[in-house]
């Protein structure tokens, strides 16, 4: 079985009488790609800034690559990278303002700027560009090249295909992927797209209402409610009609159908209008 590098259990954050978070549990396994789904204002990011620190919460348990402890957890917050938001110097380049940031981590390694650079696809007429230049494609990608400087066990991406086009979304999460398969890095995306994250992940969870109403991985997903559908040629379809029905069966149409995350999703929150 996986390690879990994150465990939380009953999380509660509130903000005045506003309740956020209101008993989160929530496994994130080594090696997964760990999708958080919700609508706009469900949780996803207060999540996040409790997880890295940056919000405390009033209720319940944390532990972080195993911490039995808050101590060991904020130890252990070195070994996650995030990007929540695009936050870089306009006026700066986009390897300066990663080699600054490589300096705010305390990263001594100047060559971490050219791998993070290698990995999210920014070539070096990109690099030298001033970041108010940047497409917010390549806002993204220099984010996520941020968050992956110093080789970080864990990442956490906050809406990182928010506002792309078709073939921006496609180059994030291929990018996504590439860094799971071959940097072995642990990663949990927040989207309220369900179908592109039905596309990246490989477990998901399912926050509403301030809790994680379910997690279930790709392949239960896609053990649910099968159907099967067949379509019949015109010029056959009397005859298999009256054989199903001469066995009790009417026939309508038929494929094979895996029951989709959007299904799965409004079920457990009760319909669209929760979108």
């Amino acid at each position: 079985m996986s390690e879990a590098f994150i465990q939380l259990k009953g999380i509660a954050k509130s903000y005045g009488k506003n309740e956020v978070l209101k008993g989160v549990d929530m496994t994130v396994n080594q090696g997964d790609i760990y999708g958080l789904i919700g609508k706009n204002g469900s949780g996803k990011t207060t999540l996040f800034k409790v997880i890295l620190g940056l919000s405390p919460y009033q209720a319940g348990e944390m532990s972080l690559f195993g911490a039995a402890n808050e101590a060991q957890n904020r130890a252990n917050r070195k070994r996650i990278g995030f990007f929540i938001g695009a936050n870089f110097f306009g006026y700066l380049s986009g390897r300066e303002n990663l080699d600054y940031y490589r300096r705010v981590k305390g990263i001594r390694d100047k060559s971490e700027i050219d791998r993070v650079l290698g990995i999210v696809g920014l070539d070096e007429k990109q690099a030298k560009s001033p970041a108010a230049r940047y497409s917010l494609g390549q806002k993204q990608r220099l984010g996520i090249a941020n968050a992956l400087l110093g080789k970080p066990e864990l990442l956490i991406f906050d809406e990182p295909t928010n506002g792309l086009d078709p073939q921006g979304i496609h180059d994030i999460r291929t990018l996504i992927q590439k860094i799971n398969a071959e940097e072995g890095t642990t990663i949990i995306v927040s989207s309220h797209i369900l179908s592109e994250l039905e596309h990246t992940a490989h477990r998901f969870g399912i926050v509403h209402d301030g809790v994680i109403k379910r997690e279930i991985t790709r392949e239960e997903m896609n053990r649910r409610n099968k159907t099967v559908r067949i379509d019949i040629a015109d010029s056959n379809s009397d005859k298999a009609k009256a054989v199903l029905e001469q066995n009790g069966i009417e026939v309508y149409n038929i494929a094979r159908k895996d029951s989709s995350l959007e299904e799965f999703y409004f079920e457990l929150v009760g319909g669209e209008e929760n979108v």
